[in-house]
């Protein structure tokens, strides 16, 4: 192949698994990896939950160990903020004024953290949750603390909530949807996780909104809700999205659209400019749209593929999103993709937290998630991918092998 160097913007899984990947698969040619941040690239998922426990150390983060970057020739640079992308030479600008010349640009800028843009925004002890920074500061400042709101009852929202009640800190968290996950989860499976928070003594408000915060000394004391509510808070954690990052593409041809957007490859609007993870809107065949998909698997498969398309071979991306969540003593997974369901399909017992259940459409499953059943998500995946109508009566049938469905 022509492509004697690759540089990939972002050191978080998607870029490090395009760094590894076009290793693994042989590419011989100069692969730099730029990060930010001054820490060695690690694992996110575990932010908010051991890190920010402190029952995992940074060494634990680590996405790979020392001496793994020398030992295969990658380039990493940490501490290099990159602010530009010049599409007409394939380089990128860093914010010291340099520049990295390469014939392939991978863009892994992932996203940041949504703000609430209300009055009081910028008080102290109000924190989102991205990086390992963020964790470190939030970890610190709940040690202290006594109560905290947490704005916003996802993934990022509920695993917080857990990991800091297993800190002996109060909670309360304000959502203005009616049960925790409500738009990944639906309102039956979600009112199965608000139990589980009700039990461990999270306070839930739900249809309620946050419109400013108070504070004192610069230090944030109340959150005022929507519905007139005034909240005690020594500390809040905002959960409510983020913002794909793609202001290094800025004035340039690539195009942007609640991300970059790629196609099945992941190759960009702009000829060897590929974009992978958080940031990228990627063309999806299986499901015959556009995703943006804030999973981890899925930026470790999507660094994957780019890394391959750079390299000319490779299927088109199709992997079926899949995520999981650890909250108290539930292990919930969840695969697929809907837009809506008109049934769901349960084996088990989901009160109990024993259960998989199939998001039904038509008569075609097109989602599933698993309460501490995590082996047989394999299976349940398998019967997405066919794509194909099945009996929901015997879907739910415990039964009945799940293999039957997928054969």
């Amino acid at each position: 192949m022509s492509t004697a160097s690759v540089v990939i913007v972002g050191t978080s899984a998607a870029g490090v698994s395009a760094a590894t990947t076009l290793r693994t698969e042989g590419y011989d040619g100069r692969v730099v990896l730029l990060g930010e941040e001054v820490v060695p690239p690690y694992d996110r998922p575990l932010l908010s939950k051991g890190y920010l426990a402190g029952t995992v150390t940074a060494d634990d983060l680590n996405l790979r160990p020392d001496g793994f970057w020398a030992d295969r020739e990658i380039d990493l640079r940490l501490g290099s903020r990159v602010v530009a992308l010049r599409a007409s030479d394939t380089s990128v600008l860093l914010d010291d004024g340099s520049s990295v010349k390469a014939d392939a640009v991978i863009l892994a800028t992932g996203g940041r953290s949504r703000a609430l843009p209300v009055p009081g925004a910028e008080l102290d002890g109000i924190f989102g949750l991205r990086t390992r920074a963020d964790s470190e500061s939030l970890r610190d400042w709940s040690a202290g603390a006594e109560h905290a709101v947490i704005v916003g009852m996802g993934f990022i929202g509920a695993e917080v909530a857990a990991t800091l009640r297993s800190r002996g800190v109060a909670v309360t968290i304000v959502e203005p949807l009616s049960t925790p996950l409500e738009r990944v989860l639906g309102e039956q499976v979600g009112n199965v996780v608000g139990a589980l928070h009700a039990e461990n003594g999270v306070e839930m408000i739900f249809g309620d909104g946050v419109v400013g915060f108070d504070g004192a000394n610069g230090r944030v004391t109340e959150v005022a809700t929507t519905s007139g509510r005034r909240l005690r808070a020594d500390v809040v954690v905002v959960g409510v999205g983020m913002v794909p990052d793609t202001a290094v593409v800025t004035g340039t041809q690539v195009a942007v659209d609640n991300g970059i957007l790629v196609d099945e490859h992941a190759r960009t609007t702009v000829p060897n400019v590929y974009a992978v993870g958080d940031v990228a809107h990627h063309s999806h065949p299986f499901y015959g749209r556009r995703l943006r998909t804030e999973h981890w698997t899925h930026a470790v498969d999507h660094g994957a593929v780019a890394a391959r398309s750079v390299l000319g071979r490779g299927d088109p991306y199709s992997t079926i999103p899949w995520v999981w969540s650890d909250q108290y003593d539930l292990a919930l997974q969840y695969a697929g993709m809907h837009t809506g369901w008109d049934r769901l399909a349960v084996r088990g017992n989901l009160a109990g937290r024993d259960a998989l259940a199939f998001y039904m459409r038509d008569g075609v499953p097109v989602a599933a998630v698993t309460l501490n059943r995590n082996r047989e998500m394999r299976r349940a995946m398998a019967i997405l991918r066919r794509g194909q109508p099945v009996d929901a009566d015997l879907l739910a049938d415990e039964a009945i092998d799940l293999r039957e469905f997928a054969a």
